[in-house]
């Protein structure tokens, strides 16, 4: 990989990356009657970035497989795959288009995209870690990545929920989504 410096940073040359599907996970947590945490991923998803010249005109776009959610119990997921949270039968994609940098520090970056969940797109913001760039012992490219976000799933369409009888309920509004991975160049 052709590497640069750009305000003390190795980053990679400006060009189109693909995500590493099998060295990234795009996970999440949610609350669990208001004392505990779950957690999920998506198991199946593509997405690139494509870096400019200039690092702050960089994009990105990503697509979900929304029926791939594993939360590691098939009853849940297939709640979570109901018309009660995703309806991944009827909204099969969960997207992220638009993605632009607003605001950086050192190797930390403010991403701002489209998230469309249900056919319901809102702005989002993202925290981007970068992780720097290196040659796999393959001689193959790759450049690593953490990023982190919060949203209201009720935003999104997704509100079914249950009281408890000891108050609050079954599931948190807030979810954290957390981003772990690499990305490689576009062949």
């Amino acid at each position: 990989m052709t590497t640069r410096t750009w305000e003390s940073l190795t980053i990679p040359a400006a060009g189109t990356y693909n995500l590493d599907v099998a060295h990234s996970r795009i996970g999440f947590v949610v609350k669990h009657m208001m004392v505990s945490k779950v957690r999920g991923h998506f198991g199946t998803f593509s997405g690139s970035v494509t870096i400019a010249e200039n690092p702050l005109e960089s994009t990105a776009e990503l697509t979900i497989d929304a029926g791939s959610i594993d939360t590691g119990m098939p009853d849940r997921d297939g709640h979570l795959r109901s018309e009660d949270f995703l309806s991944a039968e009827k909204f099969p994609q969960i997207t992220f288009r638009n993605a632009r940098v607003v605001s950086h520090s050192d190797d930390e970056f403010t991403v701002v995209g489209d998230l469309t969940i249900r056919d319901v797109t809102k702005q989002v913001e993202l925290k981007v870690e970068y992780g720097g760039a290196g040659t796999n012992p393959w001689g193959g490219s790759v450049w690593g990545y953490s990023i982190s976000a919060e949203i209201d799933r009720e935003e999104f369409g997704l509100t079914w929920n249950q009281a408890l009888e000891t108050g609050g309920v079954l599931v948190g509004k807030k979810i954290k989504i957390e981003i772990e991975g690499e990305a490689n160049p576009a062949a």
